[in-house]
C-alpha cells in the first residue's frame, strides 16, 4: 500500500469527506435556535379580529349601554343645551313680543271700544283681529295666524338647521358620537329636541297672546267661525287645541330643516338654506298658476287650524295636514338618516 492510501491514525476524524461527529455542527451552521421561550412579537398578541380593527365612528352599529334611561337623560341634556342657549332665548323673546304688538296696536286702533265683528266665513287673520276687541280668547287665534307664516317656521328652521351642522361646526359632533351615542340615536334625539322647541314656541304665542287679552280686552263666550256661541272653558280648549295643531303643522318643516343640517358643516349655512327654503315654498304656495302643486307644499295646509274653531269640528283639511307632515317627515327623516350614517365625521 503506498503512502498516500494509507489509513488514517484509530481514533482521528478524516480530514475531508467524513461527516461531522455528532453533537458537533458543522463549520457555517449556526446551529439549531434556542428553543427557549421567544419574544411574543405583535403576531402572538392574541388572536386577531378577521374582519380587522374597526373604527368606531365609521361604525353603524357601535356598542351602546343597554338601558334606555341613558337616551332619555341623553334627550333631557339636549333640551336642557336648547333651552340655556341665548339665541334660544331671543327667538322665544321675539315670539311672545308678536302677540303684545297686536294687541296695543288693535287696542289703539278700536280705542279699547267694541270693534265690529268679522264674518263667519273669515278664517284668516283679519276676521280673529275683528273679533279681539270683543273678546280677548280670539288673539291667540289671531297671534297663532300672524306668527304661522314666517315668524314661527323661521324660529324652528334656525333650530333644524343648526341641529347637526352646528355640532360639527364646533367640533362636537365627533366626540357625540364616540359618548356612544350612535348615530340613529343622536338623530332621533336631535329631532325630539327641534320637535319640542317647535311645541315650546307655540305655547309661548299662546300664552302671550292669552295673557294680552285678558289685560286689554274682556273675555267671556266665544263666537266660533260658524256663527254659534260657546263657553269661555270650551273656548280655552280650543285655544290649546289650537297651538298643538300648529306645532304639528311645523314637524315636516322641522325634518326637512335637520336634512339640511346633515347636508354641511357650518351651522350659518343650514339655518339660512333652511330660511330660504322656507320662504321658496311660500312664494310658491302664493302663485294661482302652480295650484297643481300646492297640496305637496308643506306650508299649504297651515291655516287649517282654523277649522277648530268651527262648529262642529271641520277635519277634512286637519287630516291632509297631517298626513302632508307625516309624508315630509318619513321622507326627509329618512334621508336624514341615511346622509348621517354614511357621512365621514371628521370634525
Amino acid at each position: 500500500m503506498s503512502q498516500a492510501e494509507t489509513p488514517p491514525p484509530a481514533g482521528k476524524a478524516p480530514q475531508a469527506g467524513k461527516a461531522p461527529q455528532a453533537g458537533t455542527a458543522p463549520q457555517g451552521d449556526p446551529g439549531p435556535r434556542d428553543a427557549g421561550p421567544r419574544d411574543a412579537g405583535p403576531r402572538d398578541a392574541g388572536p386577531r379580529d378577521p374582519a380587522g380593527p374597526r373604527d368606531p365612528l365609521r361604525s353603524r352599529d357601535p356598542v351602546r349601554p343597554r338601558n334606555p334611561l341613558w337616551t332619555l337623560g341623553l334627550l333631557r341634556s339636549e333640551i336642557a343645551t336648547l333651552l340655556r342657549r341665548h339665541r334660544t332665548f331671543a327667538l322665544l323673546g321675539v315670539l311672545a313680543a308678536v302677540p303684545l304688538l297686536i294687541g296695543i296696536a288693535v287696542r289703539i286702533e278700536t280705542g279699547g271700544g267694541g270693534g265690529g265683528a268679522g264674518g263667519p266665513d273669515g278664517a284668516a287673520g283679519p276676521a280673529f283681529l275683528a273679533q279681539v276687541t270683543n273678546n280677548g280668547l280670539f288673539l291667540v287665534f289671531a297671534a297663532l295666524a300672524a306668527t304661522l307664516p314666517v315668524f314661527l317656521p323661521m324660529a324652528v328652521g334656525v333650530v333644524a338647521g343648526d341641529a347637526i351642522a352646528g355640532e360639527a361646526s364646533s367640533g362636537t359632533l365627533r366626540y357625540l358620537l364616540v359618548a356612544p351615542a350612535g348615530r340613529t340615536r343622536l338623530l332621533l334625539v336631535k329631532y325630539a329636541s327641534v320637535l319640542t322647541f317647535c311645541l315650546i314656541a307655540t305655547l309661548v304665542v299662546a300664552a302671550s297672546a292669552l295673557a294680552v287679552g285678558a289685560l286689554l280686552f274682556p273675555v267671556g263666550e266665544v263666537t266660533t267661525i260658524s256663527g254659534t256661541r260657546i263657553g269661555f272653558g270650551e273656548g280655552l280648549v280650543r285655544a290649546a287645541l289650537t297651538a298643538l295643531v300648529v306645532a304639528v303643522s311645523l314637524t315636516g318643516f322641522a325634518a326637512l330643516g335637520l336634512f339640511v343640517s346633515t347636508l354641511t358643516g357650518s351651522g350659518i349655512g343650514a339655518m339660512a338654506a333652511t330660511v330660504g327654503l322656507l320662504i321658496t315654498v311660500q312664494i310658491l304656495d302664493s302663485i294661482p298658476q302652480l295650484s297643481g302643486v300646492h297640496p305637496y307644499l308643506f306650508a299649504h295646509y297651515w291655516m287649517s287650524f282654523a277649522d277648530v274653531l268651527r262648529e262642529p269640528v271641520h277635519w277634512d283639511d286637519l287630516i291632509k295636514n297631517f298626513q302632508l307632515q307625516g309624508l315630509y317627515v318619513a321622507v326627509f327623516g329618512s334621508a336624514a338618516w341615511a346622509r348621517l350614517t354614511a357621512k365621514d365625521i371628521t370634525a
